[in-house]
This record gives C-alpha cells, structure tokens and sequence, in this order.
C-alpha cells in the first residue's frame, strides 16, 4: 500500500497504544493488588489526553491523507474528535463512583469506552467506505459488550440483546447499501464514488437507489430516528446510566460524521433521494419522539424519546444542503447540523451526569418523581439540570435555542417552510415535558431528605458543563464558525 503516512493517523495509533497499556494495567492492578499506586481511571483519562494533544497539534493544518487516501485528516475530522474526546472523558468523571458502587468491572468499563472512541475516531475520518464499516463495527462491538457489562442484571442483559440484535441489522444494512454502490459505481472511495455520479458514468442509477436506500436506513438505526428507533427507549431504560451516557453521547458525533461523509461527499449525486427519505425520517422523529415522551414516567426513557426528536431536528440540517442540484448552502446547512450535533451530545452529558451523580448503590434516580423537591435537597443541581432541560427544549440563552434558530434557517434558505413550521409545533410539544422536570424539581415536595454528596470531580464537570450549555447559548459565533470553516473545507477536498 502506497502513501501510508502514519502522521496523519497519529491520534488513533496514540490512542491504540494507549488503550493497550491501560487494558495491560487493569490486569497487573487486579492481580497485584496496587489499586492505590495504579488507578485505572486516571490511566483511561490520561489515554484520551494523549491523543487529544496530537489533535489539537494538527489543527489548521492542510487536509492530510494516509492509507491510499482511505483515510482523511481534515478540521471536519479534528473539531469532532476534540468533541468526542470530551465526551468520553466526561462520561468516564460521572460513571467513576457510580461503576464502583454497582461492583462493574472498572476496568472493562474504561477499556470498551476507549476502543468505542476509537471506532468514532476510525468512522470520522473514513474516506472509504470500508473504513466506514470497520470503525462501525469497531465502536459497536465495544458498546455491545458495554451494555451486557452489568452480568447480575436480567433488565440492563436483556437490554444488551436488543441492542446487539438490531445493531447487527444495522450494520447488515449498510453492509448491503455499500455493496450495491460499489456495484453501480466501481469504487469504494467516497472521493471516486462521487466522481462517478459528476461524469454520469454509474452502471444502474436503481441499483444505486436501492443502495442508498440501505444506506439511510442502517444510519437512520444508528441514529435512532422513527421508524428505526425501536432500540433506543429499552437499551436507554435498561443499561446502566453509566453506559446510557456512553452510547447516548459521543457515537453521536460519529454517527453524523458519516452521515456527512457517506451522503454530503460521496452520494451527493442522489442527493435528490435521499433527501426525501431524510424528511421522512425527520418528521416522523419530530412528532412521534416529543408525542412519545409526554406520557413517559422514566427519567432515562423519556430522554430517550427525547433523543428521537433532537434526532429529527438534526436530519432537517442535513437534508438542507442541497437545493435543486446547488451546494450553494450546504456549507451553513451542514454547519448548523454539526453544530446541533455538537451542542446536543453537551447537553446530554449534563442531563445523564446529573443522573448519576443523584444515583446510589440501590438506587437508580431515573424516575422523573425521584427529582422532586431537588431544589430543597441540592439547590445547585436543581440549577444545572433546569440549565439542561431549557437547552433541550430550545429556550434561551442556552445553546440549544441557538442550535434550533441555526437549523430552521437552513431549512427556511432551503424553501422548506412547512418543515421549519412543523419543526417549531414539535419544540412547543417538547417543551411541555421539559418544563414538567422543572416543575417537579421546584414545585413539589421531596419525598427523599437525604444529601447528595457527589465527588468533587464529578461535581466541577457537572458546573463546566452546565457553564458551556449558557456560555455558548450567549456566544455561540465561535463554535459556529468552527463548524463552518471545517465543512466548507471538506466539501471543498
């Protein structure tokens, strides 16, 4: 293989190694008893710095290329990593205390949420798509074995199957749609694919239909939009809130990355059809997930609902791009989708953190009646959990009412008002059960007096990112205009 060039994938190759030694010492810890001189956490922390400095470094550099152009380093890939890395790091602070009073395997927590990140890193850059299928796999496989890690737990193994189950559907999914586009066009290099689509030389534009058909749909399972959502309210429900967070999160940011890849660069050709599927997608999200999520009592299962329509809110982005042919606004469109997806994954981590660090060994805190009177009982934590669920619901100055306003102007420059209308009735639904954590938070009695004492570390996360969620709803131009200049330079190579 010609042109390998191992900078370019220094990150992943750092963080491979750095998985490795801590995986070697979660063994040597075990064995030898030096807990105290060895901490697991601290080594899986100091994995994930590792590579997020050698990404940092290679921010603002040209657009680099290793494995014959298989693999990508652009800013597009960078901002995400960097989003990723966080994600996993905070999701490893919250889960610390939490992993230990459930008598989890830390180390195996650590170790699977480290090569989960991985196979986001893999998927982010991938510029084949086989690459794409193999940081898929790699990232899947990882969050199988995380949500089966709770053995004792019949609810969080049954959770497992379903995930593993239509997971493995998915992925089978995306394998055919792949199959069928490297038939019709000859390549599985996204830059190849789309040339093929530009000089109009493809084999059989319905076998390629057909491809991108499987294609949306083992993405949109990835995503968990309607009608393929079917996985996420049990597997959010039923896995420990530790795991929740680690597949509710960061594979986020991946999963929109290939959808950017595989559909804005490579299939952009049909772009006309798959857009359509998209709005299919979006609007079923929209309504089913915020109708859903008004009758639920689970704390973990109507984020899950949540999850659904914040789904749909993203696909109105991404099927914004393109308008009769034009790119013309694909670089705000897809800007303002990679800035949903950004600030959606940092709102969750608050949310899902703010869970954990309310949980105790025998108690799960994932009722919304578990949150009463929280204001009484820890005003600060009643504060950041108003603070997320504000963001949720679009209301300012949190980030997510900027995130919602910069993805309805892309639909309403894309001249779909009826989206961008039923989009705003979707939000005024959601905000009902939104405001009704609130409530509960502030306006009904506790039934539950006792302190809650969370960690010091977990603490000062849960403060930064409640502070993010407001700092960047009141400046949001900065991380904005990172997500502009990164797509505009990806479609641009």
């Amino acid at each position: 293989m010609e042109n390998l060039n191992m900078f370019a994938a220094l990150p992943e190759i750092v963080l491979l190694v750095a998985t490795s030694l801590v995986l070697l010492g979660d063994v040597y810890v075990t064995r030898r008893g030096v807990a105290a001189l060895i901490a697991v956490d601290r080594m899986a922390l100091l994995a994930i710095v590792a590579p997020l400095l050698a990404t940092i470094a290679q921010l603002g550099t040209p657009v680099q290329y290793a494995f014959d152009a298989m693999y990508v380093s652009d800013d597009f890939a960078r901002l995400l990593k960097i989003c990723a890395y966080v994600a996993v790091a905070a999701t490893m602070v919250y889960a610390r205390d939490y992993v230990a009073d459930r008598a989890m395997n830390r180390g195996e927590f650590y170790t699977l949420g480290l090569f989960a990140l991985l196979g986001q890193m893999v998927m982010i850059s991938a510029n084949n798509l086989l690459v794409v299928y193999l940081g898929l796999e790699l990232m899947s496989l990882s969050l199988y074995a995380l949500a089966a890690l709770r053995r004792d737990s019949g609810v969080a193994t049954e959770a497992a199957i379903k995930y593993f189950v239509l997971g493995a559907l998915a992925s089978g999914f995306l394998l055919y749609g792949m199959s069928m586009i490297y038939g019709g066009t000859g390549s599985l290099d996204l830059p190849d694919i789309a040339k093929a689509f530009a000089s109009g030389s493809q084999a059989n534009h319905t076998v390629l239909v057909f491809g991108v058909v499987f294609i949306v749909a083992g993405l949109a399972f990835k995503f968990g939009a309607v009608p393929f959502h079917m996985w996420v309210p049990d597997v959010y429900q039923g896995t420990p809130t530790a795991v929740t967070l680690m597949i509710a999160g960061a594979p986020k940011l991946a999963a929109f990355a290939i959808a950017f890849r595989v559909l804005a660069e490579g299939l952009s050709g049909v772009a006309g059809d798959w857009q359509q599927m998209l709005t299919v997608l979006s609007v079923c999200s929209l309504v089913i997930g915020n109708l859903v999520a008004i009758a639920q009592t689970n704390l973990k299962r109507m984020l899950a609902y949540s999850t659904i329509a914040q789904i749909g809110f993203l696909l109105l982005g991404l099927l914004s791009g393109v308008v009769d042919g034009g790119m013309e606004s694909a670089t705000e469109a897809y800007g303002a989708s990679m800035f949903y997806s950004i600030t959606y994954v940092l709102t969750t981590l608050g949310t899902f953190g703010l869970i954990q660090l309310m949980a105790r060994s025998g108690f799960e805190a994932d009722r919304i009646s578990d949150l009463r009177g929280l204001s009484r009982r820890s005003p600060w934590l009643a504060l950041v959990a108003m603070i997320m669920m504000f963001s949720l619901a679009g209301i300012p100055p949190t980030v997510g009412f900027y995130a919602k306003l910069a993805v309805l102007q892309a639909v309403v420059n894309a001249g779909q008002i009826w989206l961008a209308v039923l989009a705003v009735l979707a939000s005024l639904v959601g905000a009902f059960y939104y405001l009704r954590v609130v409530k509960v938070m502030y306006f009904d009695e506790p039934t539950d007096t006792s302190a809650i004492e969370p960690a010091r570390a977990a603490r000062a996360t849960l403060a930064v990112n409640g502070a993010l969620v407001l700092a960047l709803g009141v400046l949001p131009s900065p991380l904005l205009s990172a997500c502009f200049d990164a797509v505009r330079q990806a479609l641009s190579t």
